[in-house]
């Protein structure tokens, strides 16, 4: 069996996509509903194997593990962007005018 080598940089692409804009316009509220629809597929994902692990349904132990920690890692990356996006708006909100 050959498993595939998985880079740090390619979980993350496959986690969250690029959230930086597309040059034309890309509207922050899209990007980041996109990153956690994304997320949401990746969770599907993972779900789907590890049920057909446990059925028997021919899914390998492998391939479920894989899909449980990329989905785990994009959902902590995203935990993490939200976490700087809320630290970002309150120390805007602090700013005086």
């Amino acid at each position: 069996m050959n498993i595939p080598p998985t880079t740090m940089s390619g979980a993350v692409s496959a986690g969250l996509g690029s959230l930086q804009g597309s040059g034309n316009g890309g509207d922050f509220a899209q990007t980041l509903a996109s990153a956690v629809e994304r997320v949401n597929d990746l969770q599907t994902v993972a779900d789907q194997k590890v049920t057909n692990l446990l059925t028997g349904k021919g899914e390998d132990v492998h391939a479920a593990t894989l899909a449980v920690e990329q989905a785990s890692l994009a959902f902590d990356l995203m935990l993490q962007v939200r976490n700087k996006v809320v630290g970002a708006y309150q120390e805007i909100s602090k700013l005086q005018f």
